[in-house]
């Protein structure tokens, strides 16, 4: 049923009662659950139907509109009621066809025991004809603008919306072409158009164009036309009709939208803040302007410095100090400009002062007046400029971001004759506020990045040596800042004996966090190293401290956002020995290291991966290799062999290639390696430590098997005496020969054999005792009374540091001298 319902009381007037009297109606008689029982002639001649073939049958099937339930069932009730109801419906003819009908539903009857409803039905009338009159008034009046043009396309009639319009009065369109009219009003693409439809008969409808005419002829406008043929009656197509209407709002609200849309792809695609500032000016050249300027404060530029503008903060007592940070002009290497890039300026449009800045206020200069007392006396070198290009309408707008100030962008239009309308200031506000929050937010992250470099710089090593061990040397890039600072870390580590620790390792993720939480596990790495742990231990006890950590949970967000950061790292950590020429290795979940013997074989020895440290609960394997005399160590982390394409394999191929090549020191080496092998874009950490072997030659390390008998000790001490003056170093003989006695004194008498005396000269003097128990020594301080127990307080007063360390065979217990 139609949605249309009138009421049910009769008309008055005789051409309602005439329009609504049963008498002639098609009529019928349904039953409540819609079953034909009653059909009259009129019915028949109405839709076709003959009562023998409907009567009986569903009334469902002559309705030619789709099924409501809830509408039928309501109207059933109203007319239960006894109010009736009529309306207008669509019913179907027994030829296919679809009839719109007035129809009149009765108050509800019964017939025997069925309750029944009387249906009349009238197809609809004209009630009224358009008078001559009327018809005029309505083409010439209406709001559309309406023309008629014969086969030639010249004007035979135009109504007064269209006259308006054009500005082109009606006597001198009439007889003419479009094009011979308003050239500027894309009169050779729409003449185009009115051809195709002579040819074709087909309409055109909605085509939007843009131009000037000479009723506005310093504004565009956007138009809506659409075109249809005159067709005579017999059937030949006699002229053409377009009707047009002014749609610039709706075009102007279309374009700001599609601007602000294009800009968001287009503006602040990097988190550079000069980069982003050039991005407004490349966008808005020469789409809304002509010249476009961006300055924003030192502070914003500056990425140690954190003062900036609030707006709630009041004026300031001076005129803010900005930079020119972007700019763009149609106009090759921007003439116009009195600033270049990096350029202080000191430039707001008069009359403006700082409240413009604070304020937040747009301003607009429809009209540029060089000759304004105002711009003579403020800016005598850019009123010269202005005369000079044509600069001659322009807005400035505030660029703030987070309730902070950061600087001004200024449009100016000098080609393009069409001053700025206010309608451009809010184009031109949204512009600017989106390349604002762009600018906020790489000024914010910039300042971070800076922040999280700084302090990642200051927690790796200032300087590496390795040395009479290893020739080392390292290299070290942050990631881009689109990718944020990582958590990577090295380090070269001396130990006891002329051995060395290297060690690299990557905190997982990035920013401050992960630079905090390197340089925790750093000096802890350095701290288990000076126990003289073995590989696989040092990686068990780290393990322990990042689940420590990690379960690191308190109420304070920074807090607990450094402590997330501990929840993975990678680490391998290595100790060579210069006398034995052996490398013992342990890693947890890291690269593989890759060493370069020197006639020029590649391998990456296969130690067991190990798990991330963080996992817990897992074991680590150490391997150990042996290195001859100037083979080339590598150690890095997965930032240098992730590539750009992330195979690793192919990475660690790569790298291989490079580091095989010879005749270059070892500086120049690791340098041009991580260049070489550096991804666009950076998205990581990069970190590459790389050692050259050396070994210590049989002259430099003698070593004695001492028996365990306390008679022994004088000997020990003697020969040592005699080595270190053979070595050339008499003034320590005397201190060694009493670092010997002790130590070995204490082997005799509280380990168990075998004993064995070593002396190694590197750049320390070291003496080494070596036993077969596994009692760690201790340090006391006695008292004067106490007649023993100066032995290792001794030896630590004399020498530069000494400890122990563990072997499967025993301990060692160590000291070293420094030599003159």
């Amino acid at each position: 049923m139609d949605s249309t319902r009138r009421g049910s009381d009769p008309p008055t007037s005789d051409a309602s009662r005439d329009l609504f009297d049963a008498s002639t109606d098609a009529a019928a008689v349904v039953s409540a659950d819609g079953v034909v029982i009653g059909w009259t002639r009129g019915a028949e001649e109405l839709l076709g139907h003959r009562a023998a073939d409907v009567v009986g049958c569903s009334a469902a099937r002559l309705v030619a509109m789709p099924a409501d339930p809830m509408r039928v069932a309501g109207l059933v009730e109203r007319c239960r009621a006894g109010m009736g109801w009529n309306g207008l419906v669509t019913l179907r003819h027994r030829d296919g066809r679809r009839l719109d009908v007035d129809l009149r539903v009765s108050a509800s009857f019964r017939i025997g025991d069925r309750e029944c409803f009387l249906l009349s039905a009238r197809g609809q009338r004209q009630q009224w004809a358009v008078g001559r009159s009327v018809l005029d008034g309505f083409l010439l009046r209406s709001p559309v603008g309406m023309a008629v043009l014969d086969l030639d396309l010249r004007y035979v009639w135009l109504n007064d919306t269209l006259e308006r319009f054009g500005g082109v009065p009606r006597e001198q369109r009439l007889g003419r072409r479009l094009s011979e009219l308003l050239p500027g009003l894309q009169a050779e693409t729409i003449e185009g158009l009115m051809r195709k439809v002579l040819e074709t008969g087909v309409p055109i409808t909605d085509y939007e164009y843009v131009g000037w005419s000479w009723a506005d002829p310093h504004r565009q406008h956007a138009y809506s036309t659409s075109f249809f043929p005159l067709v005579a009656a017999d059937d030949s197509i006699t002229g053409v009709c377009y009707m047009v209407l002014d749609v610039t709002e709706r075009w102007t609200a279309r374009r700001l939208l599609s601007l602000v849309n294009e800009a968001g792809t287009s503006i602040g695609r990097t988190l550079d803040v000069m980069r982003t500032a050039q991005e407004l000016a490349d966008f808005a050249v020469p789409r809304f302007a002509d010249f476009v300027a961006v300055d924003l404060l030192e502070s914003v530029l500056s990425s140690a410095g954190h003062g900036t503008w609030l707006t709630d903060a009041g004026p300031a007592a001076a005129r803010p100090v900005m930079r020119r940070a972007g700019m763009g002009s149609v106009r090759e290497g921007c003439p116009e400009a009195v600033a270049r890039i990096g350029d202080r300026v000191e430039f707001l449009p008069p009359p403006s002062d700082i409240e413009m800045l604070i304020k937040g206020e747009p301003m607009l200069v429809p009209v540029l007046d060089p000759s304004d007392a105002l711009w003579a006396a403020a800016h005598p070198e850019r009123v010269a400029h202005i005369r000079e290009f044509g600069l001659h309408s322009l807005i400035a707008v505030p660029m703030l971001a987070r309730n902070t100030v950061l600087g001004v962008a200024t449009f100016i239009r000098s080609l393009n004759p069409t001053a700025f309308q206010p309608d451009d200031v809010l184009l031109a506000r949204e512009l600017v506020a989106r390349a604002a929050l762009c600018v906020d937010n790489a000024r914010r992250y910039t300042r971070e990045h800076t922040a999280a470099v700084t302090l990642q710089r200051s927690l790796l090593p200032q300087a590496l040596t390795g040395g009479k061990a290893l020739e080392v040397a390292s290299h070290y890039l942050p990631a881009d800042p689109i990718g944020g600072v990582g958590g990577d870390w090295f380090d070269v580590i001396p130990l006891s004996g002329a051995r060395v620790g290297l060690v690299v390792g990557d905190v997982v993720g990035h920013g401050i966090g992960a630079a905090a939480a390197m340089g925790r596990l750093r000096t802890a790495v350095q701290t288990l190293a000076d126990m003289e742990l073995p590989p696989d231990e040092l990686l068990a006890h780290l393990d322990d401290l990042v689940l420590r950590l990690s379960d690191e949970r308190t109420g304070d967000e920074a807090a607990a956002q450094s402590a997330a950061a501990f929840l993975g790292a990678t680490c391998l950590y290595a100790v060579y020995d210069p006398v034995t020429r052996r490398c013992a290795m342990a890693r947890a979940g890291h690269p593989p290291p890759v060493v370069v013997t020197p006639d020029g074989q590649v391998s990456f020895p296969e130690l067991p991966a190990g798990p991330p440290l963080g996992l817990g609960g897992i074991a680590f394997e150490a391997g150990e290799i042996e290195l001859p005399a100037n083979s080339l160590l590598g150690l890095y982390t997965d930032g240098l062999i992730e590539g750009s394409d992330g195979d690793l394999e192919a990475g660690m191929a790569r790298l291989a290639d490079l580091l095989a090549r010879q005749g270059q020191d070892l500086d120049g080496l690791c340098r041009s390696a991580v260049q070489r092998l550096m991804p666009l874009p950076q998205r990581d950490d990069i970190a590459l430590l790389l050692a050259r072997t050396r070994v210590l030659d049989a002259e430099q390390v003698v070593s004695w098997d001492v028996p365990a008998d306390p008679a022994a000790v004088s000997e020990a001490r003697a020969r040592a005496a005699r080595q270190v003056a053979a070595w050339g170093f008499e003034e320590l003989a005397m201190t060694t020969e009493l670092i010997v006695s002790e130590l070995v004194t204490n082997a005799i008498r509280y380990a168990e054999p075998p004993v064995r005396l070593r002396l190694l000269r590197d750049s320390l003097l070291t003496c080494e005792v070596a036993d077969g128990s596994s009692t760690a020594p201790r340090l006391r301080h006695p008292r004067s009374t106490d007649e023993g127990g100066r032995g290792l307080f001794l030896v630590a007063q004399l020498t530069h540091r000494w400890g122990a360390r563990y072997t499967p065979d025993g301990k060692i217990i160590w000291a070293e001298q420094e030599l003159p």
